[in-house]
């Protein structure tokens, strides 16, 4: 696609924004943007990266827009009180969002493949660009997470490949409504369960993402999904499940602590052994789905199956930072019921009590999720089990603070679950610091907020001391 305007993005640091930064940088194009984390010094190997990339960064204060003729890409977390976004109105800049900007590139691309879903959708994306590029491929792949299959000295924030092979993989997002803007050749729908939005929105936008789609990829061991692979015709429908029958099943699980193996079944044809590199039942899932991906795209069913054993993971997913005296701290980007569970049925699989800290990714979830939450916690911890809350990430702009922590922790702690409050993060990672003994695993959980990980790595490094 040619880029004959510059561009300049409000928020460039975004887990969304980063990437599409990148990809069009890498495209040729002419990027600059600002962010309030670089304002304010926070994450600045992040802001560095990028200014090695050749996009130029500038304050959150208008000075950046200098032109009419550049187009403003904002994030949905910007208001149109910020500087830049009133000097991009006093000028008549063209205005974009991330996702409409992303879904012109998905759409103009000569094989555009979606991963749509509550849960899975980057580790599914990931997945599918690694495949991808392992088959010969060359893809771009726009993921919300870094690709650890990608990083180099060079390019330690890889959530980007620029390729030049036609394939555009990228995941899409249901909860702003921009799955909406998006025509794939192949859709993956992993699963469909409360996350931002209410059921039957959720349904009706994903039943709309996959009716558009040339083929159509569905995960039937969900009740959702398999409702509305029923909606489509059977040419245009790759259906998978773990035991279920499907196009592809998998069965034959075996656990291990930081991976997972399989068998990958097909009606008339041999099973494949699969053996992964990230643990969980959820990660079996998701590799079916990126397989199943790769088959629609046209590639072989073998040499995917093959190629998805060398996928290392994201960085935050269920990510070990390491361990310390028998204590293994765990950074994880679970934020959701579904995503949470995921993660504790797969820490659960082995002996060892759980240590968690659960920074919520703002109060306007806490609100929507706050019966699922409770429940998912009551049901998942076990009895020796300790989950600390700290308050929302919260990163400035106005928000309702209806729901809060506090509400989710006594909520969780009248069903008889070890439940804590404790607003300040730092305050609640030296309580399980201190809480902590050998055989523990310390999991550091929530989305929206890169500086976990730095929590994650300090708690590791106490623990060392």
């Amino acid at each position: 696609m040619e880029h004959r305007k510059p561009y300049f993005f409000v928020g460039i640091g975004g887990s969304g924004m980063m990437p599409l930064a990148m990809i069009l940088a890498g495209q040729g194009a002419q990027v600059a943007g600002s962010d309030r984390s670089l304002d304010q010094a926070r994450l600045p190997a992040k802001f560095d990266f990028l200014a090695r990339s050749g996009i130029a960064l500038f304050p959150q204060d208008g000075s950046g827009i200098i032109s009419a003729e550049q187009i403003v890409v904002a994030s949905a977390a910007i208001e149109e009180t910020v500087p830049d976004a009133r000097r991009a109105a006093e000028l008549g800049n063209a205005r974009m969002t991330r996702a409409e900007l992303n879904a012109r590139l998905f759409n103009a691309a000569p094989l555009s493949i979606g991963v749509a879903g509550t849960s899975g959708k980057s580790t599914v994306t990931g997945m599918i660009g690694w495949i991808l590029h392992a088959l010969g491929r060359d893809p771009t792949v726009m993921n919300g997470a870094v690709m650890k299959n990608f990083v180099t000295s060079d390019a330690p924030f890889a959530s980007a490949l620029v390729g030049g092979g036609g394939a555009y993989v990228s995941e899409v997002d249901e909860s702003d409504g921009s799955i909406a803007l998006y025509r794939p050749h192949v859709a993956v729908l992993n699963n469909v369960s409360l996350d931002h939005l209410p059921m039957e929105t959720l349904i009706a936008l994903f039943g709309a993402f996959i009716a558009r789609a040339g083929k159509a990829v569905i995960n039937l061991d969900n009740g959702e999904g398999a409702l509305l692979a029923a909606t489509m015709p059977r040419e245009r429908l790759l259906t998978f499940a773990i035991g279920a029958t499907a196009d592809l099943t998998a069965i034959n699980l075996r656990e291990q602590r930081y991976g997972i193996a399989f068998e990958l079944a097909r009606e008339g044809a041999a099973s494949i052994p699969v053996t992964l590199q990230v643990p969980g039942r959820h990660n079996v899932s998701n590799a079916l789905a990126a397989i199943g991906a790769a088959a629609a795209a046209g590639l072989a069913v073998e040499e995917a199956a093959q190629a998805i054993q060398g996928f290392q993971g994201l960085k935050r997913r269920f990510e070990l930072a390491g361990e310390a005296g028998g204590i293994a701290v765990i950074d994880d980007f679970g934020h959701n019921p579904d995503k949470i569970a995921a993660t504790l049925d797969t820490l659960h699989a082995f002996d060892g009590r759980l240590l968690l800290l659960f920074q919520p990714h703002g109060y306007g979830p806490l609100k929507v999720m706050r019966a699922e939450l409770v429940a998912m916690f009551a049901e998942k911890l076990g009895a020796g089990d300790v989950l600390v809350l700290s308050d929302p990430v919260y990163q400035g702009g106005t928000t309702s603070r209806e729901v809060t922590s506090a509400d989710i922790v006594a909520d969780i702690a009248a069903t008889g679950r070890n439940a804590v409050y404790i607003p300040d993060r730092a305050a609640a990672a030296a309580h399980l610091v201190a809480t902590a003994r050998a055989g523990d695993r310390i999991a550091v959980m929530g989305a929206r907020d890169d500086t976990l990980s730095q929590l994650a790595a300090e708690m590791l490094a106490r623990l060392e001391d």
